[in-house]
């Protein structure tokens, strides 16, 4: 079965000629001697799929005795060391480790949880659900409940649960129904029904929600997020409107989001390194085309005026070029 965690715009491919046990070796050896090759685990670790990273891991661990993420830990600093740690974790296990990270820290980061659970598949969530339980013996249910409340909190456990339907096709007769509906629970009452575009739009696929969105727009002469503004508040409405901008197009948002973490002083690079870890197997490359698209230059450019040093070269290697 196909992995939940590869798409066609991927940046980094399978290395032709992969041997885990010689590419195991060649890190021992970068990190075991005195001073540490930098070069070569960037080569290694930018140029491996992501599949092949695990078998590395795997490789190293029963070659030396030792996890790979902790002799990283233990030889490197700062974000550098977060991304290559990242680049060396699965993909289900990094996102658990997001969510706990944004979930448990004084006040919740409710922009990242947004991020994550409106752009992952139901595929992808169910697997991080599994990782998340693995890793922290609770459940991400119970840990997401704990620190959300309201209609909030109720979008985020019916997205958390994976129940998305994934289906490409578009049932025109059902589009003009949702649109209906979530007209009759906004524009025509005194008052919203929350209950309703959680139903909608936590549940129906994305190219199901985009047809819906255009019948939406014929019943009410408005936009859906014109509607969605007028209607609601807070954290609920801001993650309603990502399930909106990712319907529409999921790599135009995730390249706002790092034009976000990338503009202004300082960078955020927690969330540099999780966009462009976690996308560099699925949708990178039409996050790079959106980038230009919206902002007029490579996301490639802008992270290498940004950023420096090893940590510089790695993200500029996982993004794959200029455009």
């Amino acid at each position: 079965m196909a992995s939940a965690w590869v798409g066609h715009g991927q940046t980094i491919r399978d290395y032709p000629g992969f041997s885990a046990a010689a590419d195991a070796k060649v890190i021992h050896q970068a990190i075991g001697g005195v001073g540490t090759d930098e070069k070569k685990l960037i080569n290694i670790l930018t140029e491996r799929s992501h599949a092949q990273r695990q078998l590395i891991v795997k490789e190293y661990q029963a070659a030396y005795g030792k996890e790979l993420k902790d002799d990283l830990k233990g030889d490197l600093s700062g974000n550098f060391e977060h991304i290559l740690v990242a680049l060396v974790t699965p993909p289900a296990v990094f996102d658990a480790k997001q969510l706990k990270k944004c979930i448990q820290g004084p006040g919740t980061n409710e922009d990242v949880l947004i991020e994550i659970l409106t752009t992952r598949t139901s595929r992808q969530m169910k697997e991080i659900s599994q990782a998340y339980y693995t890793v922290y013996r609770k459940s991400l249910g119970d840990d997401i409940s704990s620190e959300t409340s309201g209609d909030f909190q109720k979008a985020l456990l019916t997205l958390a649960d994976g129940r998305r339907d994934e289906s490409l096709k578009v049932d025109e007769h059902l589009a003009k129904k949702g649109a209906q509906i979530l007209y009759d629970a906004g524009e025509k009452r005194w008052g919203t029904d929350e209950e309703k575009f959680i139903e909608v739009l936590c549940l129906r696929s994305f190219p199901q929600l985009k047809q819906t969105f255009d019948e939406y727009r014929n019943i009410s002469q408005k936009d859906i997020e014109e509607s969605i503004r007028g209607e609601l508040s807070g954290h609920f409405k801001d993650l309603l409107l990502t399930i909106v901008h990712c319907a529409r197009n999921t790599p135009a948002y995730l390249a706002a989001r790092l034009h976000q973490a990338l503009k202004g002083a300082g960078t955020d690079e927690y969330t540099l390194n999780r966009i462009m870890v976690s996308r560099s197997k699925i949708d990178l490359l039409d996050i790079r085309a959106e980038f230009k698209k919206l902002y007029g230059y490579s996301l490639c450019s802008a992270i290498e005026s940004d950023t420096s040093g090893d940590y510089g070269i790695t993200l500029a290697k996982i993004c794959g070029g200029d455009d």
